[in-house]
């Protein structure tokens, strides 16, 4: 008894994300929206629907009250109990949505998922249930354009005169290059913009020697799928600059309702001086604007572009949750030593730099072959 009411006992059922009915997605959407958090689209349920279209160990724990749904964790099932987060690799936020007050400890959730070990590397800021669990934070830029993109602009003139100055005259070349035939779209349709997209990155991957992620089915199929989802909560945008009716810069990421998440940039390289992705950028946020959309995340990692267009930062964390046996010391003796060598080379910029050097010169020679 609490307060003189009965309270329900909380039942879990683990389920495939398309097993979700549609009293369920509307619980996950409503929780979501009274979270306080930014309505990230990764955090909606039609993205973990999404993945389990290309992933087929993708599940959604699901905790009831009174009939009720009153949380969700969606995840991904490995072997031998090791679990990840949804879209491990490419989801830019993550974490379980859950009613207030509902807080389970880490291990007992696991537990119910069938899990020994669940990992996370884009957790979102605010996931209590995971306090403790995170070995490291990140910050992830934000551009905050809730006041207009005119405010922002002005912003940019303080904080970043140089490179607004830089790049509105580029974008002014660029023009006269072309006749003044420079055009931006905001909300590109068209599947033959997207493949463009796509080769570009995954030149750009094999350039500064990084995995080809778009040599992976499962996620080039994935992100085709998600340019043709509509959805309130989580719609794919591809944001295209054209020169003459030539793409030449492009953008695929993900928006809900007042949040552009910002993911898969490119450009040609062939117009590498007129800086197409930053004109790009600031397009996208003069249209976010105008559509409505109040933040973009541009994501974590270090990036000097990040620094000139950010506004703020929000704060996303990687780490584990692991239960006590053997499967999870296996988790840790696997996983662990290779994070410590990939943590000490972060935290010293000049080792980490000449890391990247090293990267960009075996890329170089692949690419002579």
């Amino acid at each position: 008894m609490t307060g003189g009411r009965q309270v329900s006992a909380v039942s879990v059922r683990v389920v495939r994300p398309g097993e979700l009915g549609e009293r369920e997605i509307e619980a996950w959407r409503e929780l979501r929206a009274t979270s306080g958090a930014p309505a990230n689209p990764f955090m909606a349920p039609e993205f973990t629907r999404a993945v389990g279209e290309v992933r087929p160990r993708a599940r959604v724990a699901v905790w009831c009250q009174g009939g009720e749904p009153v949380g969700f964790l969606p995840y991904e099932k490995g072997l031998l109990g090791g679990g990840r987060a949804i879209g491990f690799g490419v989801s830019d936020s993550q974490g379980a949505v859950l009613r207030p007050g509902l807080r389970p400890s880490a291990r007992a959730l696991l537990r119910v998922c069938g899990l020994a070990v669940w990992e996370f590397d884009n957790l979102e800021d605010g996931q209590r249930v995971f306090e403790g669990a995170a070995a490291e934070s990140f910050a992830s830029p934000v551009i905050d354009v809730g006041e207009g993109y005119a405010a922002y602009e002005a912003l940019l003139r303080v904080q970043s005169p140089k490179f607004l100055k830089t790049t509105l005259a580029k974008e002014r070349k660029l023009g006269r290059r072309t006749d003044g035939e420079v055009r931006f779209v905001f909300d590109e349709r068209d599947p033959a913009a997207l493949r463009t997209l796509m080769e570009w990155k995954s030149a750009q991957y094999r350039r500064t020697g990084r995995g080809d992620r778009f040599a992976q089915e499962w996620i080039s199929t994935l992100v085709r799928r998600l340019h043709e989802l509509r959805a309130p909560g989580c719609s794919g945008v591809l944001s295209v600059l054209y020169a003459a009716d030539r793409p030449i810069a492009a953008h695929f990421g993900l928006r809900s309702e007042t949040v552009l998440s910002c993911w898969f940039p490119a450009y040609d390289p062939a117009f590498a001086p007129y800086s197409p992705g930053l004109v790009l950028h600031l397009r996208m946020a003069e249209a976010a604007a105008a559509a409505g959309i109040t933040l973009l995340d541009l994501g974590r990692g270090a990036a000097e572009y990040k620094d000139s267009l950010k506004t703020g930062e929000l704060t996303v964390y990687e780490g584990a949750v692991v239960r006590p046996g053997v499967r999870g010391a296996l988790h840790w003796l696997r996983r662990e030593p290779p994070l410590r060598v990939h943590r000490f080379v972060r935290s010293r910029p000049a080792l980490a730099a000449r890391g990247r050097a090293a990267l960009n010169g075996v890329a170089r020679l692949r690419g002579r072959r």
